[in-house]
């Protein structure tokens, strides 16, 4: 639910609880700016290509103070929350304001999430680990925006683009999704972008930004140990483990042998449901 309905939502799970292991209520998502190709994302600098603009704060985000006093109560009413963010600037200003949670409303177990972490600069990567804010992010447009985003950033500021490598090596915890509907479904197409970074186009057979590439045990971690604490259910989801939700897929082939190239190619044969088979190919 948006941020703005953040005293329905509280109310609603109040009056109902938190739902159960199929709808689960009692997380919020607000905007902290717009996106890259509409030069909508808030940068610090001008667009290379466009250097009338930097950008735009998302409206809930102007004045900055009213979207810090609405995180403010839907905190303390201890509700989870999950502002997108894209540009750097927009991702710098939303780490202080996860960052005052704690100073205004005490230390606990938040969880809170940034949708995208897109851009970043260097220096606010190892944020994310300090104040605990978890990245949550969609590996699967890299390959697309890989075409043209040097050209709308400069190769310099590109490089903070889909940090994902330098993410985990500083401690943050990163959680991967699919961005469907604007974004294919297909969660394999996620892990070959965070593993290959290799663009639609073809122009980068070994990665864009390719030290940012991460293996392909920490993409499937990311799809499910890790979207699973986003989510506080790690105990009972994101894990092939007895007692944990018997929610899994089964594919033609064993992604951890074959080739990267391969990954998009897999079929999946089997999709299991709590324990019931739901799609049999």
């Amino acid at each position: 639910m948006p941020l703005a309905d953040w005293r329905r939502l509280a109310e609603k799970v109040n009056r109902s609880g938190v739902g159960d292991d199929w709808i689960k209520l009692g997380g919020l998502k607000a905007f902290m700016d717009g996106a890259l190709g509409s030069s909508t994302a808030y940068f610090f600098e001008p667009y290379q290509d466009e250097p009338s603009t930097s950008g735009l704060l998302a409206e809930e985000a102007i004045p900055q103070s009213k979207i810090q006093q609405r995180m403010r109560e839907a905190d303390l009413a201890g509700l989870q929350l999950s502002v997108h963010a894209i540009g750097d600037q927009a991702n710098h200003i939303l780490l202080g304001l996860f960052e005052d949670l704690a100073r205004t409303n005490g230390t606990r177990d938040r969880r809170c999430r940034i949708e995208h972490a897109q851009h970043l600069k260097k220096e606010d990567i190892p944020s994310f680990a300090r104040i605990g804010v978890i990245a949550s992010a969609q590996p699967v447009h890299l390959i697309d925006d890989g075409r043209w985003a040097d050209k709308r950033l400069g190769k310099d500021r590109a490089r903070g683009s889909y940090a994902f490598r330098s993410l985990l090596d500083a401690g943050a915890r990163v959680c991967f999704g699919t961005d469907w509907p604007v974004a294919p479904l297909n969660p394999l197409l996620g892990l070959y972008a965070a593993v290959t970074r290799q663009t639609t186009d073809g122009a980068h057979p070994q990665g864009w930004i390719p030290e940012e590439k991460i293996t392909l045990e920490e993409a499937v971690q990311c799809y499910t140990v890790n979207s699973a604490f986003a989510a506080f259910e790690e105990d009972r989801k994101g894990r092939l483990e007895a007692g944990f939700l018997a929610d899994l897929v089964v594919l033609d082939r064993n992604l951890f042998i074959v080739s990267p190239e391969e990954i998009p190619r897999a079929r999946v044969l089997y999709t299991i449901v709590d324990g019931r088979v739901v799609y049999r190919h």
